[in-house]
């Protein structure tokens, strides 16, 4: 079995902004049958039964829920490293604060554009910019690591120097980009997605600012699984990336308990209100066709770099409808007498 390390835990439905892109198609009031704060830390004992991975928290915007602060801070008396992924703009002084008492170890905030018009626009309200700097400030001053997280499509992938430039300006330790997955709300962006060739070109362009930039900011894009592909094809010398990740040491819980191997892969694997979260873990059948290699299909299956990439079962699966076929975003054809590498 794999071993479990990162899990996302969309802890409400409920968010103050209507983001264009939304994977959980979050409003303004909480999610129907929202896992009470007594359930959350039932799941959390039984987390560790599993393993001691790092729990993202995240919505929604979590900071709606008011209990966030005991399911975060229970967590991380039990061992878990605690983050939270949240769009800033709630982030003040105080709670910045109490955050950083629990402690959270590092805050991801979702920023898109460096310019403020167009994060308003794409973020769905009025001073949705500022207020996410100034939540990165806020938490930056506590203490806290920041790393930002970007939604990358044909609509800021021209701001894509612009916005890494933001980044180094605000010190964040880390810059997260995040290829579109058109799911939730993000199914009405299908038309500013970006093609295979632009995909590959933007994963060159990252590739080649971890290079130049080294040890001043991480990089980690994330829903490309081919970045690993690119990394080992470019150096040998470089840690390659393990691909996609969904059921194998990531897993992600909504909500309403349902788990499945990532937010953007909507299978679900079981519930924790019906079963065990580690059993769950161990057995489900979705999992365990997930970690078998030799499960997916087409030229994912052919590839020699599938145990550095596997393709995005999630994007697999809103296109074919089969999460085990090959990755539909991937310029890459494989040697015709490959082995797996």
């Amino acid at each position: 079995m794999s071993r479990l390390q990162l899990i996302a835990w969309e802890i409400t439905n409920n968010c103050n902004l209507f983001c264009a892109h939304c994977r959980a198609s979050a409003s303004s009031s909480p999610g129907k049958d929202e896992l009470s704060t007594k359930e959350c830390l039932r799941v959390i004992d039984d987390i560790l039964k599993v393993d001691k991975p790092t729990l993202i928290l995240s919505g929604g915007e979590p900071l709606m829920r008011q209990d966030v602060f005991q399911i975060a801070k229970y967590a991380t008396s039990q061992g878990l490293k605690v983050v939270l992924g949240t769009n800033g703009t709630l982030i003040t002084d105080e709670i910045a604060a109490r955050l950083k008492e629990i402690p959270i170890s590092r805050v991801g905030v979702s920023l898109d554009f460096p310019i403020a018009e167009l994060q308003d626009n794409f973020r769905g309200k009025a001073g949705a910019f500022e207020a996410a700097i100034s939540g990165i400030k806020a938490a930056q001053k506590s203490g806290i690591e920041v790393q930002i997280n970007s939604t990358i499509t044909k609509l800021n992938a021209p701001y894509l120097d612009s916005l890494l430039h933001l980044a180094l300006k605000l010190g964040v330790v880390a810059f997260h980009p995040f290829m579109l997955v058109p799911v939730g709300r993000g199914k009405g962006l299908k038309s500013i997605e970006l093609t295979a060739k632009e995909s590959e070109r933007i994963l060159n362009w990252f590739y080649n600012r971890q290079i130049e930039l080294g040890s001043k900011i991480s990089f980690k894009p994330t829903c490309a699984p081919h970045y690993g592909r690119i990394a080992r094809q470019r150096s040998r010398n470089l840690a390659s990336p393990k691909g996609c990740l969904a059921g194998k040491s990531f897993c992600f819980i909504s909500h309403q308990g349902k788990i499945q191997g990532c937010g953007y892969l909507e299978v679900e694997a079981g519930n924790v209100r019906d079963k065990d979260f580690s059993q769950i873990w161990t057995n489900s059948p979705l999992f365990l066709e997930l970690r078998n290699l030799s499960n997916i299909k087409g030229k994912c299956r052919a590839c020699e770099y599938k145990k550095v990439c596997g393709g995005c079962r999630a994007r697999a699966f809103e296109v074919t409808g089969d999460y085990l076929e090959a990755e539909p975003n991937c310029v890459y054809r494989p040697a015709l007498n490959s082995h797996a590498s």
